[in-house]
């Protein structure tokens, strides 16, 4: 290789080091800022996080106070009252309507086995003109 290639070759590498090495700086340079702000971003959502947590802890504190845990108890026995009356009131209907259907039922058997009564006598006295009907064909039948 030439005295002339060769020192160009030289001063391309030195370039090359020398943008490479820049580049390296640089590539930490941001890696650093970057970091910083990570840090910063991250500090402040712990910051947040702190604060919604010590509201939550009050609101929390303030509901679970003697006052509201009264107010939970009245409403839950007032509701428990209500609960009981319509329980109640539901029942007393539902005994009415199955009074009502007992003696409906008691009506209407009494009605099919009446009819099933008329419906067997009906039945023996076709059966009889049937029989003798039956009897009287024969007889001609056969001329007895």
């Amino acid at each position: 290789m030439s005295e002339k290639n060769k020192n160009t070759e030289e001063k391309i590498q030195d370039t090359v080091n020398s943008i490479a090495k820049e580049s390296i700086e640089n590539t930490n340079q941001k890696t650093s800022e970057l970091a910083d702000v990570a840090k910063n971003k991250t500090a402040e959502f712990v910051e947040d996080a702190k604060e919604v947590l010590e509201s939550a802890k009050e609101k929390v504190s303030d509901f679970l106070s003697d006052e509201n845990i009264e107010k939970v108890k009245h409403n839950a026995e007032k509701y428990t009252e209500v609960a009981k009356e319509k329980a109640a009131k539901f029942a007393e209907d539902n005994k009415e309507t199955f009074e009502e259907i007992k003696e409906n039922a008691s009506e209407i058997v009494g009605q099919a086995a009446e009819h099933l009564a008329d419906f067997t006598e009906d039945a023996k006295e076709e059966i009889k003109e049937i029989k003798e009907k039956s009897k009287s064909f024969l007889q001609r039948l056969f001329k007895k």
